[in-house]
């Protein structure tokens, strides 16, 4: 078993020591994990934390093309296969050039499983169910760490700046992680508001449009107010510590 590690507050906190290591270093290693909370937002900083410009084009391609394709054609067919086919290929594309294929790969996933459940429902709004769980299940995600009273804004936040138990132990931190978390359940709460009711309708263009535009503009503009937020109390003063929230 590891040996225990003291907590901030000198108690003995093994399990909890342990998870966000790992947690950390997986942040760390992730796009995301090259942002320096301390430094200025950057539009370069940003778009690196979406893997660049070929991770934006990669993100953004399958869901320009079902949009042009079935407005076009109406044939759910062709309109689920060819992203998918593109995908495909990006992912190969990164793997030919010993890249890193891991964003690819992650869309090429969502991609398929969407057109999976499109094709065999015949129906193009179906596409878009699998984004809708995604959605879900991060707002449940971020729910269960707010009601654990640690907000998954501070845990990755404390992963960037080695501070782990900075964000729940000190007040000024630990309120800018609960209001960015808090800011991140609206925008994603925000999309199944205004998506849902256009997949209940079959509007499946206007949905498709919907998603591109509340997707990966609307998360930069997130994660750069969550930067601004962030990057204010990185310097707040030792003194202002609280007990930890249980």
């Amino acid at each position: 078993m590891p040996a225990e590690q003291p907590g901030p507050a000198g108690e003995a906190e093994p399990a909890e020591a342990s998870f966000s290591e790992q947690v950390g270093a997986a942040i760390r290693g992730s796009k995301l994990g090259h942002l320096d909370p301390a430094a200025k937002p950057s539009a370069g900083a940003l778009l690196g934390a979406m893997g660049g410009v070929r991770g934006l084009v990669e993100s953004l391609l399958p869901g320009i093309l079902f949009l042009v394709l079935y407005a076009t054609t109406k044939d759910v067919l062709v309109s689920v296969l060819v992203p998918l086919v593109v995908s495909v290929g990006f992912v190969a594309w990164r793997v030919l050039q010993k890249g890193q294929p891991v964003l690819a790969f992650a869309g090429l996933i969502g991609v398929g499983i969407s057109a999976a459940i499109a094709l065999i429902t015949g129906q193009g709004e179906d596409n878009f169910l699998w984004g809708f769980t995604v959605n879900t299940v991060v707002i449940l995600v971020l729910l269960a760490s707010m009601l654990a009273r640690r907000p998954l804004v501070g845990i990755i936040a404390g992963a960037l700046t080695a501070k782990p138990f900075a964000w729940r132990t000190e007040r000024a931190k630990r309120a800018v992680a609960w209001r960015a978390s808090l800011l991140w359940l609206a925008v994603i709460g925000a999309r199944l508001a205004v998506q849902v009711p256009m997949y209940l309708a079959g509007a499946v263009e206007a949905l498709a449009a919907t998603k591109l535009l509340m997707g990966v503009p609307l998360y930069l503009a997130a994660l750069w107010v969550t930067w601004l937020m962030v990057r204010a109390v990185l310097d707040t003063p030792a003194d202002a510590v609280d007990e930890p929230s249980r």
